[in-house]
């Protein structure tokens, strides 16, 4: 489904916008310059984007030199980041496209077919820093995207509201955004193509290597779902095929782990069973904010574990319990250090790397502390 506001932004409209930014503002990119932008790299601006480079370029650091930045090797980068991003958590993450078919066991060919599907989806344009349009030719009003590896959200319902929500600190109209694209729309949480912040999908697959862990997964997935979190079928479904694997028995476990890519819409009942006949309901949260809390703890587990990237499960974090438990101090350090990682540019002081080192030792500090956490 492709949205489309009322209007197109006018080059009129968009040299108001380059006063929200502060940015040093150089002439804007002439026709000729912006084709030929998109010659040597092979991909289209939309129609907005277009419109706010040929009203002015933003100098300086975050933004994109697109004249004279072409053979820094910088430019490349940027474009190239999303989907060597999701390379990244096929190798260490699991992730895997449910249209890929069957992962296969050796990784090199699970790259090999990630790479090969992800050279035919929408290109993704940056903006500014991690935020991105999607190179879509004469069309406007798409949604701005935030993009880290599979963490993909919404930070503008489109370019004028992204550039008052990132430079002026005003609300983002997320009520508004519509997944716009091919492919990057399934990394969204949303609910008919329509956001919702609550519905935000699962970042793990279970990674259970005994019967203890395997009923572990289980519970968290249903605080997941009792919090409105987005647990897919097929993560049902690993998780009740590796508690299978581990000796861990029910019949509606056995239907839920055996249920073909056909069967998918009916994980959600049979999970629901599996959680009654094995008794994994007594004794889980059912108050919002213990909710949170033990869900924080687990996606530290996972942060520990190399189930999730850090700089992703710190996002979560921050998103997820520590905003809405009105931000207490013992997960600060970590939100914060999240926040460096998803806005991350090259003139920081410290790496990505060392950023991540970071949010890893927070995670360790704070499982081994009482919880919840002292600050």
């Amino acid at each position: 489904m492709t949205h489309q506001p009322s209007r197109p932004l006018t080059v009129e409209a968009a040299r108001t916008l380059h006063r929200l930014h502060g940015a040093d503002l150089a002439p804007g990119l002439s026709e000729d310059e912006l084709d030929a932008v998109e010659a040597r790299f092979g991909f289209r601006f939309a129609a907005d984007h277009r419109a706010f480079l040929r009203a002015g370029l933003p100098i300086g650091t975050g933004w994109p030199d697109w004249r004279g930045g072409a053979d820094s090797g910088t430019l490349r980068d940027s474009l190239d980041r999303p989907v060597e991003g999701l390379l990244f958590e096929v190798r260490h993450n699991a992730f895997w496209h449910l249209t890929w078919g069957e992962r296969p066991e050796r990784l090199e060919e699970a790259v090999r077919i990630a790479k090969a599907f992800l050279a035919g989806v929408p290109r993704l344009v940056p903006v500014f820093g991690h935020r991105y349009l999607p190179g879509t030719a004469r069309q406007f009003g798409h949604p701005v995207l935030s993009v880290h590896q599979s963490d993909v959200i919404y930070y503008g319902a489109d370019l004028a509201d992204y550039l008052r929500h990132e430079f002026s600190g005003l609300p983002a109209r997320l009520d508004e955004a519509r997944a716009t694209v091919p492919f990057w729309s399934y990394l969204l949480g949303k609910t008919n193509g329509i956001p919702d912040r609550a519905v935000l999908r699962t970042a793990y697959d279970p990674y259970a290597r005994s019967a203890e862990e395997a009923l572990t997964d289980l519970r968290m997935l249903a605080l997941e779902r009792r919090l409105g979190r987005q647990v897919r079928a097929d993560q049902l479904i690993r998780a009740g095929l590796a508690a299978l694997v581990l000796d861990v028995d029910s019949p509606a476990l056995r239907s839920l782990a055996g249920l073909g890519r056909s069967e998918e819409p009916e994980a959600a009942g049979l999970f629901e069973q599996v959680m009654d006949e094995l008794g994994l309901l007594a004794g889980l949260p059912t108050e919002e904010d213990e909710i949170r809390w033990e869900l924080a703890r687990w996606w530290l587990t996972l942060i520990v574990a190399g189930a999730v990237h850090p700089a992703t499960g710190a996002d979560l974090l921050a998103r997820e319990a520590w905003a809405p438990l009105g931000h207490p101090d013992a997960l600060g350090r970590i939100a914060g250090d999240g926040a460096e990682y998803d806005n991350w540019i090259p003139a920081f002081e410290d790496s990505l790397e060392t950023i991540t080192t970071r949010i890893l030792a927070e995670a360790t500090r704070l499982l081994t502390g009482p919880w919840p956490p002292l600050a």
